[in-house]
C-alpha cells in the first residue's frame, strides 16, 4: 500500500481521508496536526472571561477540525459566489455537485437538517430590493448552521471514525519542512525526523497559510498573488438585525463602495452570538465571532471584510495583513480594540465609561476601548464606513452611533497555488488544499476540495492496478 501524508487536520485534510476510506482506496494515511484532538480543544476564556494565550497554540485556531469549524460552524451550500475560487478551477456545476455530496456526509455525522435561506420568501425579496436600491448585492446562499458546540460533537464523531478505520493521526505534532528533491516531494520533516510518503497533501488552513507560503518560496512551488481580507467585526443589538436574522440567519451582502471600489462583504453573521478572540503565531490577536445553538446573547455580530490583492513590487498579502494586526494589537496593549461608530464619525477614540452607558453591551468582555482608525489603513477604513452607510439602508439602525466595531478582523488566505484540475502542483506528488491553497474560503468549500482530492487519488490508484 502507498503512504499518504496529510499535513493539517482542518476540513480539507479531514475530508480527503474520509472520502479515501469511503472509496476503499489503498493508502496508509497519516494525518499530522499541530493542535489537539477535538475533544481536548477548549478555550479557557469561557471561564476566565479573558484570553490566557494558550501555549503552544491557540485552541480556537489549531486542532482537529481547524479554526473555522471550532469558531462557528456554518456550511454554505451554494458554491458559485461563496467560498472562494474553486469553481474557476473545476467548473461551477461540478463544484456544486461536490458540495451536495459533501453536505450529505455532514448530515451522516449529525449536522442539523435545518437550512436557512433555502426558500425565496417575501421577506427575502424585500431585503433584496433594499440591497439593490442601496447599491449592494444579496448573494443567494442557503446555510446550514452547525453551531460552535454542535460542530465540536460532529467533528469528534468524524475523528473517531477516521481512527477506527486505520488513519494514523499525530496530534500536537509539527511539520518542520517538506522534503523536495528534483522537483518531487518525497514527504516531510515531522518533529525533526524525516517522514517519507508517496503523496503529500498540505491542508494547513488559514492558520498555516504563512507557513505554506514559506514552503512555496523555499521549494519553488508555483503560485500567484492572492487576496487578503482586512476588516472589522460589527456588533449591534438583535433588534436591529431582527428582520434579516429571521429571514436569512446569515445575509451575504457584497458591495464596491466609493471612492476606491474595493470589494467589501459581510461574512460570518452570528445572530444572538458572541464576539471572540483567536490568536495566531507570535500572539497575534484577531477578532472573530461565535454562534451557539443553545447559548444566546442580546446581540448580533458580523464581519465586514475589505479585499486587497497585491502584485508588483509587493505581493506578500499575508505580511501586509499581519502588520495591520500588529498595529491594532499594539494600540490595544495586546487585546482586541473596540470603538463606537459614533466616535469614529466624530473623530475621537472611545472610552470605557462611554461603552458602559449605552444600550449595547459588548460580548467580548476584555476588548479595549480605543481608536481602531489609528490601526486600520485609510483605504480600508473608508471603504468599510461607506459600506456601513449602504447597509443602513437595508438594515435601519446598523449605522447608529452606538454600533460597535472591533479590530482587527483578518482572513489569511494563502497566495493561490497554481494547480490543474487534478490538483497537481508543479512539484510532483505535492498537493495543496483548502484555505491555505488560496482556492477556498470556508468550511464547505475546503471540505469539498478534500473530497475531490480523494477521488483523484483513488482513481489514480485504480488506474495503476
Amino acid at each position: 500500500m502507498k503512504n499518504l501524508l496529510i499535513i493539517g487536520a482542518g476540513p480539507a485534510g479531514i475530508f480527503t481521508a474520509l472520502e479515501l476510506i469511503k472509496q476503499n482506496a489503498k493508502y496508509n494515511i497519516t494525518l499530522v496536526e499541530q493542535g489537539h484532538a477535538v475533544e481536548k480543544r477548549m478555550c479557557p476564556k469561557f471561564k476566565t472571561n479573558e484570553c490566557v494565550h494558550c501555549k503552544p497554540y491557540c485552541n480556537i485556531t489549531s486542532g482537529f477540525s481547524g479554526a473555522g469549524a471550532f469558531s462557528d460552524g456554518k456550511l454554505s451550500l451554494k458554491g458559485y459566489e461563496v467560498g472562494g475560487d474553486l469553481p474557476k478551477l473545476l467548473g461551477g456545476d461540478f463544484v456544486q455537485s461536490l458540495i451536495n455530496y459533501t453536505d450529505k456526509i455532514y448530515l451522516e455525522f449529525g449536522a442539523d437538517e435545518e437550512v436557512s435561506g433555502a426558500v425565496e420568501t417575501p421577506e427575502i425579496r424585500e431585503i433584496r430590493k433594499s440591497a439593490t436600491i442601496a447599491g449592494l448585492k444579496l448573494v443567494d446562499c442557503p446555510v446550514r448552521h452547525l453551531g460552535t458546540e454542535k460542530a465540536h460533537n460532529l467533528y469528534y464523531s468524524i475523528e473517531q471514525f477516521l481512527i477506527k478505520n486505520g488513519v494514523k493521526i499525530l496530534f500536537d505534532t509539527n511539520c518542520d519542512d517538506l522534503i523536495v528533491e528534483d522537483d518531487e516531494c518525497k514527504g516531510a520533516i515531522i518533529n525533526g525526523e524525516k517522514f517519507f510518503a508517496d503523496k503529500t497533501i498540505v491542508a494547513t488552513g488559514r492558520k498555516g497559510a504563512d507557513w505554506l507560503e514559506n514552503m512555496c518560496r523555499k521549494h519553488n512551488v508555483d503560485r500567484e498573488a492572492g487576496v487578503v481580507d482586512v476588516g472589522v467585526r460589527v456588533e449591534v443589538r438583535n433588534e436591529v438585525m431582527e428582520k434579516v436574522n429571521n429571514a436569512l440567519y446569515e445575509s451575504k451582502l457584497v458591495g464596491y463602495p466609493e471612492p476606491f471600489r474595493n470589494k467589501v462583504r459581510t461574512f460570518c453573521q452570528n445572530p444572538g452570538g458572541f464576539v471572540a478572540q483567536e490568536n495566531y503565531d507570535n500572539d497575534l490577536a484577531v477578532v472573530n465571532g461565535h454562534s451557539f445553538k443553545e447559548l444566546k446573547s442580546n446581540n448580533t455580530n458580523v464581519a465586514l471584510l475589505c479585499s486587497h490583492r497585491f502584485t508588483y513590487p509587493f505581493d506578500d498579502s499575508i505580511a501586509y495583513a499581519r502588520k495591520i494586526g500588529e498595529m491594532c494589537n499594539m494600540l490595544g496593549d495586546g487585546h482586541i480594540l473596540v470603538q463606537r461608530l459614533g466616535d469614529i464619525k466624530a473623530g475621537k477614540r472611545t472610552w470605557q465609561d462611554e461603552l458602559d452607558r449605552t444600550n449595547l453591551t459588548p460580548t467580548l468582555k476584555d476588548a479595549v476601548a480605543g481608536d481602531i482608525t489609528a490601526g486600520i489603513p485609510y483605504r480600508t477604513m473608508i471603504s468599510i464606513l461607506n459600506f456601513i452607510e449602504q447597509l443602513d439602508k437595508v438594515v435601519p439602525g446598523f449605522a447608529s452611533d452606538e454600533t460597535l466595531l472591533y479590530a482587527p478582523e483578518l482572513k489569511f488566505y494563502g497566495n493561490r497555488i497554481r494547480m490543474d484540475e487534478n490538483l497537481n502542483t508543479n512539484v510532483k506528488n505535492l498537493h495543496c488544499l483548502g484555505d491555505a491553497s488560496g482556492w477556498t474560503r470556508g468550511l464547505m468549500m475546503a471540505s469539498a476540495m478534500g473530497v475531490h482530492m480523494a477521488r483523484k487519488l483513488s482513481k489514480q490508484d485504480n488506474d495503476n492496478v
